[in-house]
């Protein structure tokens, strides 16, 4: 399938190219994609898009579920493995570390590869972390060798990177909430998926069989590529242009959303690969009563990240990620009550909201990036494609920085809660550090992007005949 109406190479000869962009040889490469023509899109584009999400959100699914895999092995490591619980959070923080750094350049091998061809090959790269844990899954390996397979899980967490930057080039501003929201939902999904077999297989084969966690998942992992294979494109104009990172690094917004990515993201995937561990050590749960309570998190944030992109679409992504800081501080306010108080199930309450929260926040935030830069091009002048080419540009990159800097507040999640129980033998301390980041996410994302002043500038340049050129960050 090449792109059904679009330009593409067929035979190693282009049918023509949207102008500027590289000649590439292979019938899998679209030459002309301009979403943003509402004719082009209502044709052939929205068709083609669709395809390349289902596909891509197959394969980020099944990364997801690697990266979270050692979220899941520690609940099968007892006493025999000579593993302690303070050893266990530092275990499973390994994949998240290593997956924020590998997001940067998975974000940039979309251009220079091909967006189908970086995901056929980024989902074989998980048949090494799921082999090699099958192999180190027993009593008596080395706590070293068990640190080094575990990073090894990290490549899953590099997929979020490159599919999201892969799906933002596909879809239009205007439907770019909801398509990415829904690609990074159903890879978030992959989390409480892989749980919930580990609970099975807890459930019905015991703690001793791990390894039958693995056996699923590897002919899985060749379906996702084969997958990508079949129904993936990939994108011409979509060219390699390293000077979009540095253009990105060097753009203040870009490094105020890696800020509230950690608020939302961070505290999705730390909370995923915390969640078992500390119903285990502070609530004196059994591996399984764990495993069967770990899952429901994850699942249900993961279901409503798309609904936090809709919202963003239609109430603009500032707006609704204010709201939802402030919503998760409320309702870290009733965990950190349940924790100091001992009470699952008003912990359980309090928690499940919060994991809803970092969903719904998951798709505000990323539903910002592409309009804060789309603004920020009409506010230098810019209109029409070359507009609409320079928001992608520049979203595309800051998108590998955000999303690298947000896996990496999963790390600083695990850590806490790693420092918390050694300190205290409680979670509570970390839960009121967490408590102080969201009030620190919820005030900035006011002050840049909702505070009356902003507002204040733009009608002055309205005034002054530039009301074209004003960035509207509320409704971002």
């Amino acid at each position: 399938m090449t792109g059904e109406g679009v330009t593409s190479t067929r035979g190693g000869e282009p049918d023509g190219g949207a102008g500027g962009s590289r000649v590439r040889r292979g019938r899998r490469w679209i030459e002309r994609w301009d979403p943003e023509d509402e004719g082009f899109w209502a044709q052939t584009g929205e068709r083609v898009a669709r395809r390349n999400l289902v596909a891509s959100v197959f394969s980020e699914h099944i990364g997801f579920s690697i990266w979270s895999l050692w979220s899941v092995m520690v609940l099968f490591m007892g006493p025999e493995y000579g593993v302690d619980p303070a050893k266990k959070f530092f275990l499973v923080a390994m994949p998240t570390v290593v997956g924020g750094v590998l997001r940067v350049p998975y974000t940039f091998a979309v251009a220079r590869f091909g967006g189908r061809n970086w995901t056929v090959f980024s989902a074989l790269l998980l048949l090494i972390p799921t082999t090699a844990a099958a192999i180190v899954m027993t009593p008596g390996t080395s706590y070293g060798t068990f640190l080094a397979v575990a990073a090894l899980a990290g490549v899953g967490g590099g997929n979020f990177a490159s599919s999201m930057t892969n799906i933002n080039s596909f879809y239009p501003l205007r439907k770019k909430g909801w398509a990415l929201g829904l690609n990074a939902g159903g890879g978030n999904i992959g989390v409480p998926v892989i749980q919930l077999l580990g609970l099975l297989v807890i459930g019905t084969a015991g703690a001793a069989q791990p390894r039958i966690v693995l056996a699923v998942y590897i002919p899985l992992i060749v379906a996702a590529a084969v997958s990508a294979a079949l129904f993936m494109d990939n994108l011409g104009p979509v060219t390699n242009d390293t000077g979009a990172a540095v253009d990105a690094a060097k753009e203040p917004h870009t490094w105020v959303m890696a800020l509230l990515y950690i608020g939302t993201f961070g505290s999705f995937i730390g909370y995923s690969f915390a969640f078992g561990l500390v119903l285990q050590i502070q609530f004196a749960r059994t591996p399984l009563q764990a495993a069967s309570l770990t899952f429901i998190g994850p699942l249900l944030g993961s279901l409503v990240r798309p609904v936090g992109g809709r919202l963003a679409d239609r109430f603009g992504g500032a707006r609704i990620t204010l709201g939802n800081f402030v919503a998760m501080g409320t309702a870290t306010g009733v965990v950190i009550y349940a924790s100091a108080m001992r009470s699952l199930p008003v912990f359980l309450v309090g928690f499940i909201a919060l994991f809803m929260l970092t969903g719904l926040g998951n798709g505000s935030t990323y539903k910002m990036i592409p309009g804060i830069f789309q603004a920020q091009a009409v506010r230098r002048g810019l209109a029409g494609e070359e507009a609409a080419a320079y928001g992608r540009r520049l979203s595309g990159a800051a998108m590998g920085l955000i999303g690298a800097v947000g896996a990496l507040g999963g790390l600083g999640i695990n850590l806490a809660f790693r420092q918390a129980f050694a300190a205290t033998g409680s979670g509570t301390p970390a839960f009121v550090a967490f408590l102080a980041c969201y009030v620190v996410c919820g005030a900035v994302t006011w002050a840049v992007y909702l505070r009356p002043a902003a507002g204040a500038r733009a009608a002055t340049e309205a005034e002054a005949g530039e009301e074209t050129r004003r960035p509207v960050y509320a409704e971002v």
